[in-house]
């Protein structure tokens, strides 16, 4: 962002689509630091929580939290995978089916994720469910519970989804 003149300026981090021209409107629609190209799938933020809670409202389950990882070597000789942990106010009936629906919701928003599934280069999306106040754990064990301080919803790297494969529920 800068002003009109150019005499200052800086990255606010957001990503903004227009939705109007006239007259000029803007939506954030995510963080520019939010999305997983480990494979080089250009996955963003939106598209996740528009796969996630499309489905989630469809099925009538409750999204209390999430954060999406890439596992890139499963070491079970298939093929690397998002890994999403998520923590439920109100589960699916069946955990596998509802994350084919994640996932092919996800595949028809991107088509670099839609090629890397087709051509069996990445394995579909593997949900982990957490266990009730995993996320506010997490935050508080990192020394950023509050209002001000978010998990991310993205990451290329697996510092969180390791911390938080500890409080993977067994339901």
């Amino acid at each position: 962002m800068n002003t009109n003149a150019g005499l200052w300026g800086y990255s606010l981090g957001d990503t903004v689509k227009f939705v109007s021209k006239n007259p000029y409107r803007i939506m954030v629609s995510g963080r520019i630091k939010h999305y997983i190209s480990a494979f080089g799938e250009h996955v963003i933020g939106e598209e996740v929580e528009h796969s996630l809670m499309s489905v989630a409202k469809e099925e009538g389950v409750d999204v209390i939290e999430f954060t999406v990882a890439p596992q890139v070597a499963p070491g079970d000789g298939r093929p690397p995978y998002h890994e999403w942990f998520i923590e439920f106010g109100k589960e699916p009936k069946d955990l596998k089916a509802f994350a084919l629906k994640v996932d092919k919701v996800l595949q028809q928003k991107n088509i670099y994720y839609f090629d890397l599934i087709e051509g069996n280069i990445l394995q579909p999306l593997i949900i982990q469910s957490l266990k009730k106040d995993t996320f506010i754990n997490y935050m508080r064990s990192q020394g950023k519970l509050g209002g001000q301080n978010k998990v991310p919803r993205l990451a290329n790297d697996r510092k969180i989804a390791d911390e938080l494969s500890n409080y993977i529920s067994n339901n």
